[in-house]
């Protein structure tokens, strides 16, 4: 283990040179009230939206770990779990930015052990050292086949846009810097490429990537999209009663086959899979996908705006800002929050109710039109949504169009 050891120095020497005085710049400060405010605030753990299957991403910044004497371990480590029992019952996934871990803030391998929580479907490790490397080769006999299927190896980030939605992530800066160093530091001084081959041209069948306005004028000037009617009409039927129906995830090559169906204009049976969880995770697919938000980009800063709005007056700012949407967007969600607001009906069996669905269905109705949602922002993304699905008939109950849908 001496080898291990000198390679273990030599990278946390390195990392100590470049180790931030001050914290991340991208660390965002919770609300004084956060029951682990004391180790929330340093952004060491971050909530950063769904990626493009449903699961949750949950973000782990080395870099934003202050020096041991500074931080209770073991706070840390409830303030860890306290977080992914948000989303026990949910898949999740883990990335694990490995920049800036030093002797001085490394938790023991002990408390490593007593971090790991079921549901992990992945584990994305980004910038690892040949330490990290080895080390995980030492102890792989002792760790579970399914779980070792779970670790991916990233040497830069760009890497991540081939597994995940790359825009939701919460980045510090450091390890944005640490990665173009990295970069420049390659033999042929070239970064590696991150480029993707030209987008073709949609396919007139094309449901998922286009907007709405083309979905409807290459569907007979069908108002909501085939998709959205197709998946509701099922859910509605067979769903509504499923416990935790929206907060499971599916195969991911079964959603990606489903999808080429969708976009060959071919017919898809959700029977054919004995798998309700599948067409609720394509509607939430198809949702984030769009590109531009349901809700559109115009309302965020409104959205954002709803915690300085008192109480007692939120349900009206809500309507208000619901109503200025642009007519088919206003009928699209409409159509999609009557039928939320008809799963959070049967909350007591499928233990969803506003609140839950508000937290699964907020990052997929609005979001920034540049850069990711903050932790910050989710708040007021999920009180909005919220509001909208309990008080649904007051919010939508005015605004009628001629050519509205209901589930």
């Amino acid at each position: 283990m001496t080898e291990l050891q000198e390679e273990e120095e030599e990278q946390e020497e390195e990392q100590e040179e470049e180790a931030p005085s001050l914290p991340p710049s991208s660390t965002v400060t919770p609300d004084l009230s956060h029951p682990y405010y004391d180790v929330a605030r340093h952004g060491i753990v971050q909530v950063s939206g769904d990626d493009n299957y449903g699961r949750k991403l949950i973000i782990f910044s080395s870099c934003c770990l202050p020096p041991s004497h500074q931080l209770n371990h073991r706070r840390l480590l409830e303030y860890l779990k306290f977080t992914l029992d948000q989303y026990v019952e949910m898949d999740y996934i883990l990335v694990y930015f490995h920049h800036g871990l030093r002797s001085s803030n490394k938790p023991s391998l002990k408390w490593l052990r007593e971090a790991y929580k079921k549901n992990l479907k992945a584990l994305y490790v980004v910038h690892p050292t040949n330490f990290i490397r080895i080390v995980w080769n030492i102890f792989k006999p002792l760790i579970s086949h399914k779980f070792g299927k779970k670790l991916t190896y990233v040497n830069y980030l760009a890497e991540l846009r081939a597994h995940l939605n790359y825009e939701q992530l919460l980045v510090p800066a450091d390890v944005l810097r640490h990665d173009e160093k990295l970069r420049a530091a390659q033999t042929d001084g070239a970064p590696p490429s991150a480029k993707t081959p030209p987008p073709r041209p949609p396919l007139p069948t094309q449901q998922f990537g286009v907007s709405l306005q083309y979905i409807r004028e290459k569907n007979m000037e069908a108002v909501i999209p085939p998709v959205m009617s197709h998946t509701v009409a099922y859910l509605k039927d067979k769903g509504l009663r499923t416990e935790g129906i929206f907060r499971r995830s599916a195969r991911v090559q079964l959603i990606k086959d489903v999808q080429k169906l969708y976009n060959l204009g071919k017919p898809v049976n959700f029977d054919e899979y004995a798998d309700v969880h599948v067409p609720a995770v394509i509607l939430k697919t198809f949702l984030r996908e769009l590109p531009e938000p349901l809700l559109t980009f115009r309302v965020y800063s409104q959205v954002q705006e709803i915690l300085n709005v008192e109480s007692s007056l939120r349900v009206s700012r809500c309507k208000q800002i619901v109503e200025s949407l642009p007519e088919h967007h206003f009928i699209v969600t409409k159509f999609l929050l009557g039928f939320l607001h008809t799963v959070s009906q049967e909350s007591i069996v499928n233990k969803m109710s506003p609140s839950n669905l508000a937290c699964v269905f907020g990052v997929n109705l609005v979001w920034p039109r540049h850069g990711s949602i903050s932790l910050s922002a989710l708040t007021p993304i999920n009180i909005f949504t919220e509001i909208l699905i309990e008080h649904f008939h007051i919010v939508f109950g005015s605004r009628c169009p001629p050519a509205q849908v209901l589930p």
